[in-house]
């Protein structure tokens, strides 16, 4: 029973894959401060073309050297209807270059945090973390238990894409096609990995 559940705690966290890169070698906390670099240089500065790009081929160039272009390829695929629930608002709204760079930047931090899960162990993830708090233990702050959620808010981002392509998969399936027939099956089934992780962990003993 524990190996069984040791397993469904795995399949709900585990997108980890092996590799001798040096990415994949680099100690957790440099690619979790690169990760937060990224991002910040992505989101805080006014949009700019040439840093984007820069960004964006620095991420992509990660994935070639992990050996990982595949992976990068099939979530791009699976975030395409995100990206467009995403866009389309905005170009309603916004004039129609700050709107695509708006998108650019989410597709960077979501694709940066991919290519840490997919080259750090969850164990490595959840070290870094709690060091990182240990000095916010006087604070009431659990090192254990914030480190926990960040790990797995960063792990649930291309697990959550890849449910939105399920979705769609099935929509064309059936050949229906609608907003609310996509989002309600994606609100549930997040809803659900949400309630299994949650049963996951606690039995693993982890407090709520």
């Amino acid at each position: 029973m524990k190996a069984g559940r040791g397993g469904r705690l795995s399949r709900l966290t585990g997108l980890y894959v092996p590799g001798r890169s040096i990415l994949h070698r680099a100690p957790a906390s440099v690619k979790v401060v690169g990760l937060l670099c990224v991002t910040l240089a992505a989101s805080v500065p006014p949009p700019n073309w040439w840093l984007l790009c820069s960004l964006g081929g620095l991420v992509l160039g990660m994935f070639l050297v992990t050996r990982l272009a595949g992976r990068l390829v099939i979530q791009l695929w699976a975030m395409r209807w995100m990206l467009v629930v995403v866009l389309i608002p905005q170009l309603v709204f916004l004039a129609w270059p700050v709107a695509v760079a708006t998108t650019g930047r989410i597709v960077i931090a979501i694709t940066a945090a991919s290519l840490v899960t997919l080259t750090t162990r969850t164990s490595e993830l959840l070290s870094v973390f709690e060091r990182a708090l240990m000095p916010l233990r006087w604070m009431g702050v659990n090192p254990v238990r914030v480190s926990l959620v960040l790990a797995m808010t960063i792990r649930t981002v291309p697990v959550i894409a890849d449910r939105a392509e399920q979705v769609r998969e099935a929509q064309q399936a059936r050949g229906r096609y609608s907003l609310r027939a996509f989002v309600v099956p994606l609100l549930v089934g997040s809803i659900r990995h949400a309630d299994e992780l949650a049963d996951a962990l606690a039995a693993r003993g982890v407090e709520d």
